[in-house]
């Protein structure tokens, strides 16, 4: 059986991950893949109920080590009974967010070390990478104000402009390091237009055309 595609969908807050990983699953099977739609931190009983602990603003202080071993804790159990699995029997697995989030949020919003991270994400993923990661980008004060119309803020919603700005260039740190991998799509634009960036890019994958100029890949360049 040939083995599914994995499909990771990044970004801060507000910038319609939510809405736009239901458009991509429906894209998908329109075109008669079998989709499993899954959510990091979570995708498990267990994973679950560390999301909660992790997102509870109201739960004791998390130090930034607890909170990023919580996460791959979290992720192992994600990608041994759900992911791995689904893309073994040939479904193509969508994940909102996924590690990439975890270098934008613990590496850049925490400041906690890379090589850390890179450390536990070989251990717990092995090879497993992304086939494809759209980052939905918009500037920090757009997606804060977006997200505030959901409801209360969660622990993470609730930091400083300053943590997510950090998260933001984080995250367009990882789409310079990985061009190939991360497609960035701009979503400050009208749906109709974000939606429109994302089928090309999925078209491209599944060999049906290319990308427009809505959609753009980060120059890859070394870190010193």
């Amino acid at each position: 059986m040939i083995r599914g595609k994995f499909i990771t969908l990044e970004g801060g807050e507000g910038v319609g991950k939510t809405t736009n990983l239901a458009f991509i699953k429906d894209y998908l099977e329109q075109h008669d893949i079998s989709v499993v739609a899954t959510r990091e931190p979570g995708g498990t009983k267990l994973a679950e109920k560390l999301r909660q602990l992790l997102l509870d603003k109201k739960s004791e202080a998390i130090s930034e080590q607890t909170e990023l071993l919580m996460m791959f804790a979290a992720r192992s159990q994600h990608i041994k009974h759900v992911i791995e699995p689904a893309l073994a029997q040939g479904k193509w697995v969508l994940c909102d967010r996924f590690t990439d989030a975890t270098y934008a949020y613990q590496g850049g919003g925490r400041n906690m070390k890379i090589s850390v991270i890179e450390g536990l994400e070989n251990l717990v993923q092995g090879n497993l990478r992304p086939d494809l990661t759209l980052l939905l980008d918009a500037p920090v004060e757009v997606g804060i104000e977006r997200a505030g119309k959901r409801g209360v803020f969660d622990r993470f919603e609730s930091e400083q402009i300053s943590f997510f700005e950090s998260v933001r260039r984080a995250y367009l740190l990882q789409a310079e390091l990985y061009p190939e991998r991360i497609k960035i799509v701009k979503a400050n634009q009208p749906l109709a237009d974000v939606q429109r960036a994302i089928s090309d890019v999925i078209r491209t994958l599944l060999g049906l055309g290319g990308m427009n100029n809505a959609v753009s890949s980060g120059r890859r360049r070394s870190l010193k």
